[in-house]
């Protein structure tokens, strides 16, 4: 299992950016224990429904705050009280600034020490993000904009759980370059692909003919990263945007989530047009499992044998370097990976469309 500095990407670790930590319903009134950016956190949500994700471990004795279900404080049903959670150890109580506020059994000043981390957590899509990273510092991107999440027409995704990748996430975007795998893995191969980098944004744009999804018409796509950890892409004339997003859990593996959200023939979407959603979500997910077996049994590709008319894997890479830096280098390192990129002996466009 190869890691960060194997792939030669940075000094940090795990990436700065928003990063998918669970579905909405992930967050309940019973703390659930995950693991992320190589940390044990709590997860849960709030009497006022706010959502709480904390670093798992009370500073007091190491207790894991969230895996435990024999305690008399959890089987009593006092472990959860407003928007704060008590250690199942000896009941230290933390609110969701990761503050200690009360100590049941001590009376005096509670030590500044008596404290755990507190992430930020945003609630969005029917996904609970949070933003990562090691220098501490707020957002310096936004969450990508899905307008049609607000439109009724359009039917809300339900999330697969994809499960846990052997791999680093540079695997995965290695895959917004390879041109040459569309047709032996997905039966499509490309007739025009480019890829565009701007920023924090990473975009593909290509199409080829695939025979099950548009019965061998041609199939568009644009698909762009925002940041390291959020895909989304257009099905162009197929009223569909699928949503892919991964997580480090430790160096070396990951978690990732799917969906695709689907536009209805109605003003309002109908539970038949939410069955027929379901459907074509499937489909995409098979689509996209085929790429998730690959990866999950490939080796690392720490350096790629590359021929002259594979994609532009060393600007991909240039780009992802950004998250794995500190911020104040971020522009630098965006200026070497900004442009358009095309693939040897391929268009750049749909002819067809020109």
């Amino acid at each position: 299992m190869a890691g960060t500095q194997d792939y030669g990407l940075g000094p940090i670790t795990f990436p700065r950016g928003w990063f998918m930590v669970g579905g909405d319903y992930d967050a309940t009134r019973t703390p659930k224990a995950v693991r992320f950016f190589g940390q044990d956190l709590a997860l849960y949500r709030g009497e006022s429904g706010r959502v709480v994700l904390l670093d798992a471990y009370c500073p007091h004795m190491g207790t894991h705050m969230a895996a435990n279900t024999t305690s008399f404080v959890i089987r009593e049903g006092t472990q959860m009280e407003g928007d704060n959670i008590r250690c199942p150890y000896h009941a230290w109580r933390f609110g969701p600034d990761g503050k200690c506020n009360q100590i049941p059994y001590f009376n005096g000043p509670i030590p500044p020490a008596a404290r755990v981390k507190s992430w930020h957590v945003v609630e969005r899509y029917g996904c609970i993000w949070t933003w990562h990273d090691a220098e501490g510092g707020a957002p310096d991107f936004d969450l990508p904009a899905i307008t049609e999440w607000d439109d009724p027409a359009w039917v809300h995704w339900k999330l697969d759980e994809l499960g846990e990748l052997p791999c680093h996430s540079q695997e995965v975007i290695d895959n917004m370059a390879d041109v040459a795998h569309l047709g032996p893995t997905h039966g499509a191969p490309c007739e025009y692909f480019r890829n565009e980098i701007t920023g924090v944004v990473l975009r593909q744009l290509q199409g080829g003919k695939h025979p099950s999804i548009t019965g061998g018409g041609l199939l568009e796509t644009d698909t762009w990263y925002t940041g390291p950890g959020v895909l989304l892409s257009r099905f162009v004339g197929q009223n569909s945007m699928m949503f892919i997003t991964h997580t480090p859990i430790d160096d070396g593996r990951v978690r990732a989530w799917h969906a695709l959200l689907v536009k209805s023939p109605n003003a309002v979407a109908t539970a038949e047009d939410v069955a027929n959603a379901r459907v074509a979500q499937e489909y995409s997910r098979a689509a996209f499992a085929q790429d998730f077996e690959i990866w999950q049994n490939k080796r690392p590709a720490i350096q790629i044998l590359q021929v002259p008319t594979d994609g532009p894997y060393s600007k991909i890479r240039a780009w992802y370097k950004q998250f794995y830096h500190p911020r104040a280098e971020a522009a630098a390192l965006q200026a070497q990976a900004n442009g358009i990129y095309t693939v040897r002996d391929m268009p750049a466009e749909n002819a067809q469309a020109a």
